[in-house]
């Protein structure tokens, strides 16, 4: 049976991956971002009903508008996945409010503005899946906000598993391993990169030698997600890249 998924970050990386692996299924994709015109380029390519819907997960403002696009055109959302997220090297002591307050808002409090957004309009067999990060287990320097802010989004998933399991509604946590693909960009300084490659020689860690897998390889998981049997849940899963 086709369902209505609402992906956050869909324009780019994963969440556009993930949305080309579902609409195979038949599903209606609501694409969200905040880029018009990356999303409509990619509910283009997979057609199937799949519509976009400008939305910075960042505003609580922008999330109560683009939902309300999303209650006019469609019944109910099936599945709401939180993939959107800002992955930016940064030294705490030189960090600025805008980059504290950009990981912070847009890895953990968006997710949170949109599962608020979205429990209304989800009924019995509701799914809510938190894509968090293998660096909340395997710190590194300069990205401390970002661990920390996917970590507290895999303690929210938790909780909320628990607040939301009497209204029949589902919460999965994928842990993502290292991805890459065709606009994989980090828009970052050279010297930056310098920095940050230099703070993790000290920290003793290679990152370069760990496994890199394609986002079109995660992506498939969700479809398994998506088809679970209505009596199963898997809580976590934790999707790790490996050496071929």
């Amino acid at each position: 049976m086709a369902k209505t998924i609402v992906i956050t970050g869909a324009g780019t990386g994963l969440g556009r991956e993930v949305a080309r692996e579902l609409a195979a299924d038949g599903h209606i994709l609501v694409l969200l971002g905040r880029t018009l015109s990356k999303l409509e380029k990619v509910a283009a390519e997979i057609g199937g009903g799949a519509y976009a819907v400008a939305c910075d997960v960042s505003s609580a403002d922008s999330v109560r508008d683009a939902f309300a696009v999303i209650a006019g055109r469609s019944a109910a959302i099936d599945v709401l996945i939180n993939n959107a997220a800002v992955y930016q090297p940064f030294l705490v002591k030189d960090a600025s409010d805008e980059q504290i307050l950009s990981a912070v808002m847009t890895n953990y409090v968006g997710p949170i503005y949109c599962v608020r957004a979205a429990i209304p309009m989800m009924g019995k067999g509701g799914h809510v899946i938190n894509v968090s990060s293998e660096s909340v287990g395997l710190p590194f320097p300069m990205f401390s906000l970002y661990q920390s802010s996917k970590a507290g989004l895999e303690r929210f998933s938790e909780a909320l598993s628990a607040e939301l399991a009497v209204d029949g509604i589902r919460v999965t946590t994928v842990r993502a391993g290292q991805m890459m693909g065709e606009d994989m960009t980090w828009n970052i300084t050279p010297e930056v990169a310098a920095r940050f490659g230099a703070a993790c020689a000290r920290a003793g860690l290679d990152l370069r030698s760990r496994p890199i897998s394609h986002f079109s390889s995660p992506a498939k998981i969700f479809r398994q997600l998506i088809d679970l049997p209505p009596d199963l849940n898997l809580e976590f899963v934790h999707l790790q890249a490996r050496h071929r």
